[in-house]
């Protein structure tokens, strides 16, 4: 019983110290033990685990200054999610459970470590904070305030990151591992401003409280490569030392070593075969295997140093084929190939494919993947009509051979690609070296000399294309010689019907070498066909020359482009464009380009870009933009108040002062637009023909085959492409917007027409409520028509249009000109309490034959599409 009672004692003394209300020294111990190695350290624990991962699953990138901090992987937050989750749940249970215990504010710590980790950057921030305020534990207040600096500096919030780094500045007792992880964050905070000393300093601070060697090896690389990147090796070399202690991983200390005999002896070194010797030591030790492109890249590095360049370029190719660790290297290769064969050799289209397979391998997300991108758009361009020219260029000369003429040179193409077939495997039968420098293409052949058929890559291949000439393009199956057999020779065999060995098309020759019948289908046979070449050919070789002039800076070539153009397509609606470009470059050389501003004169006297030739010191940019909006808006006002010869005067001067600005082709449309008014129809069409040929801006083509379209007969009009066909477009509303942008709506269908001399009314369009208030506004528009339109005689009328809208109805105006006229003033002037501004807003002006239509179709929303686009 004595025992019993002795039990039950403990029983109760325990169940009074579970409850998480009292403040005994009982509770509180009991509490702080189980909230500790029960939640907090098993969460703790779970997010470690997280991290250790994270770490992991990083490859280091030792060819390029490694991040202060290595970043996380969302895909590895999003892997281990059920993890991190009963990480919060246990962290919530320390809170909720053991609220008297010591451990909730080191619980709140992690819960906004998770909150962090998963990308909920307000939620982290807010508990972050809350555990700065209210721990009375100092360092945990400062390791909160240290993850709030690393997220400020994460979204970029300089200013809050600077008010915390002035905070912890005036800080006291900061414990050794939370100065570590302060400095290690100012590193953070100074990469991420591309603050080079800033990186240096701090780092330099955080290794001296460094306690993980590991960690301290990792730091000591960072610094090394920096002193390295800013020439200080003698730092750089100590720094690389530093790296080996402490055990590092293998890769880091095979990079560390490498550097650090660059940065002490290869770079200094005259002793070049000691260099090349060394080099050749890393790539023969086995332990380097996976390392072998680094060498050799390195290697290619060192040549280029030396001025080596067909050496360096032979040693790329080399390290692109040799196997790695690191396939971002792949990527910085082929971008070191894509550098030299820019800068050295000026070949663009070798520059282009070294960067699309830089891209293979270098993921989207890296700042380096952004610039090749942006590099590659031109050259891209520039690749693609450079290689249309060449084919389509032949294809146009072959289509105009005789089929006797085009078979030979089939045959001879084909010749050609079976002598390079060989060559290749030629090529493939060199010995081999004792040394991998001195033979750059390491193939796993025997001897040239060998006997052995299969042994011999010359015969095999020399077999396959006689066997190929023989025999045909025959799968490989049994009983091949039948004559019943049927082969099909453009048909690929099937996969599983062909030997490992001859599986692919690179170790396949009959695969690579087309027949004469696959070759003589590619030339164009019709009219159409050639044409369509033609206008492509056309196109690429402005395009061509226009790229190189801009964005190469290549003059010369640049010539030679638009001058086969100007030549081999005379009547090209890109000429005028061609000579300005021609007339730039000639004058960027010194050369003639006084014929190209007698050729714009004599041929296209009213283009922008001989008004520009013949002005070479007038104002551009965005103030003679300007000023040219300014002046057009002007001869727009006088064209609509009927002083034509004052509008073309203010529109020539316009274009003498400022020749090339966005206002340049709807100035030159609204001089057509005074052709028309003051002189022949004849006149005006041959004007508008000649801008839709020449203009660039889509929607004022459009506005001139609208004006073109009454010009012309029936048949001319039943010519004209359906595609290209809208209702009557006036050019008034469209020119006066000089920055619109908006694409016109297709109108062909539309069941209104345009007619200017048509009598015209004014529409305010009403629900019916409104028109039941609407009286009041009668003696305004009274008013308003006194003092504006006191001879006009303007009437006002009312009517239901449907059950949704009323209308009310100003008129009459004796042509569209009037309508517009009062239309603007209206817009502009108008004002009354009993009118809302979605009234006034909708208001249109409408043909008396147009308004019978509406009065049928009682669609007023498609009217409105009408008149934004015609008037």
């Amino acid at each position: 019983m004595r025992f019993l009672n002795r039990v039950l004692f403990l029983f109760l003394l325990l169940l009074a110290a579970c409850s998480s209300e009292r403040d005994t020294f009982t509770n509180r111990a009991f509490h702080n033990l189980t909230s500790h190695y029960n939640a907090y350290y098993l969460a703790d624990v779970k997010i470690e685990e997280v991290l250790d991962e994270n770490r992991a699953d990083y490859k280091e990138d030792y060819t390029q200054i490694l991040p202060v901090f290595i970043p996380i992987d969302s895909g590895v937050i999003q892997a281990n999610q059920e993890k991190l989750e009963s990480s919060r749940e246990l962290a919530s249970k320390a809170i909720e459970w053991h609220r008297i215990s010591k451990w909730v504010d080191d619980s709140y710590f992690l819960l906004g470590k998770i909150d962090y980790l998963q990308a909920d950057f307000d939620d982290a921030k807010n508990t972050l904070k809350y555990v700065n305020v209210e721990s009375k534990d100092r360092d945990l207040r400062h390791q909160a305030l240290i993850g709030l600096l690393r997220i400020y500096v994460d979204l970029g919030e300089i200013e809050n990151a600077n008010f915390t780094i002035d905070y912890l500045s005036k800080e006291q007792k900061i414990s050794e591992d939370n100065r570590f992880e302060l400095y290690k964050t100012l590193a953070y905070y100074y990469e991420k401003r591309n603050d080079q000393n800033g990186v240096i300093g701090a780092l330099d601070r955080a290794v001296e409280y460094s306690k993980n060697k590991k960690e301290a090896s990792r730091i000591y690389f960072i610094l090394a490569q920096r002193y390295q990147r800013e020439g200080l090796d003698n730092l750089a070399y100590d720094f690389y030392k530093k790296t080996l202690e402490g055990n590092p991983p293998y890769e880091r200390a095979f990079f560390a070593q490498l550097f650090a005999q660059q940065v002490a002896e290869l770079n200094a070194s005259k002793d070049l075969r000691k260099v090349r010797n060394y080099y050749e030591a890393l790539y023969k030790d086995p332990k380097n295997k996976d390392l072998k492109d680094v060498v050799v890249y390195e290697r290619a590095l060192f040549e280029e140093k030396q001025g080596d360049l067909p050496l360096t370029v032979d040693l790329l190719h080399q390290a692109a084929k040799e196997p790695g660790s690191n396939p971002r290297l792949k990527g910085y290769i082929y971008q070191k190939l894509a550098d030299i064969y820019l800068e050295e050799y000026s070949d663009y289209r070798a520059t282009k494919y070294y960067l699309d397979s830089a891209l293979t391998f270098i993921k989207e997300t890296d700042p380096v993947a952004a610039q090749i991108a942006d590099q590659k758009e031109v050259l891209d361009q520039y690749v693609f009509h450079v290689e249309r020219i060449q084919s389509n260029d032949s294809l146009v000369r072959l289509s105009g051979l005789s089929e006797e003429e085009q078979r030979l040179i089939a045959e001879q193409f084909i010749k050609k690609e079976e002598e390079r077939l060989l060559a290749e495997a030629r090529e493939k039968e060199q010995p081999k070296s004792t040394s991998i420098f001195d033979n750059l293409l390491a193939f796993s052949d025997r001897g040239s000399g060998s006997t052995f058929y299969f042994d011999n890559a010359v015969a095999m291949q020399q077999g396959a294309i006689d066997f190929r000439r023989v025999w045909g393009n025959r799968p490989l199956q049994d009983n091949w010689r039948r004559s019943a057999a049927v082969f099909q020779t453009n048909s690929p065999t099937s996969p599983e019907s062909q030997p490992d060995s001859l599986s692919s098309s690179e170790e396949n020759p009959l695969s690579q070498l087309p027949d004469i019948e696959s070759l003589l289908a590619q030339i164009p046979q019709s009219e159409e066909e050639i044409a369509t070449l033609n206008e492509e050919l056309e196109e690429s070789y402005f395009e061509l020359g226009k790229l190189l002039y801009f964005d190469l800076e290549e003059d010369e070539a640049s010539i030679d482009n638009l001058e086969i153009l100007v030549r081999e397509y005379p009547t090209s609606s890109r000429k005028p464009e061609a000579y300005y470009l021609l007339y730039l470059a000639q004058k960027d050389r010194g050369g003639n380009f006084q014929q190209y501003v007698s050729r714009l004169n004599r041929e296209f006297p009213e283009s922008q870009y001989t008004f520009s030739v013949n002005n070479p010191d007038a104002a551009s940019g965005n103030l003679a933009y300007l000023a040219s909006s300014k002046n057009y808006e002007q001869a727009y006002d006088m064209y609509y108040a009927g002083q034509y010869r004052q509008a073309r005067q203010l529109i020539q001067r316009t274009l003498e002062e400022y020749p090339l600005t966005r206002n340049t082709e709807r100035l030159l449309l609204l001089d057509i637009m005074v052709t028309g008014k003051i002189e022949s129809k004849d006149r005006f069409r041959g004007r508008l023909e000649a801008y839709i040929e020449n203009s660039q801006d889509e929607q004022l083509v459009e506005l001139a085959r609208n004006m073109l379209k009454p010009l012309l007969s029936a048949e001319e009009l039943a010519a004209l492409n359906p595609v290209d066909s809208t209702a009557l477009d006036s050019a008034n509303q469209v020119l006066a917007e000089a920055d619109s942008t908006a694409i016109k709506p297709d109108l062909s269908d539309s069941p209104f027409k345009l007619n200017e001399n048509q009598t015209h009314i004014m529409v305010l369009v009403m629900n019916p409520e409104e028109a039941e208030q609407f009286q009041g506004v009668i003696g305004d528009l009274e008013n308003f028509h006194a003092k504006n339109f006191s001879n006009a005689r303007l009437r006002t009328g009312n009517m239901n249009m449907n059950r949704e809208n009323a209308i009310f109805i100003i008129s009459p105006f004796n042509n569209a000109e009037k309508a517009k006229e009062y239309y603007q003033k209206f817009m502009e002037d108008f004002e009354s309490p009993n009118i809302t501004d979605k009234i006034k807003g909708n208001a249109f002006f409408i043909s008396i034959e147009n308004f019978q239509t509406l009065n049928r179709t009682k669609n007023i929303e498609e009217y409105r599409a009408f008149f934004k686009v015609a008037y």
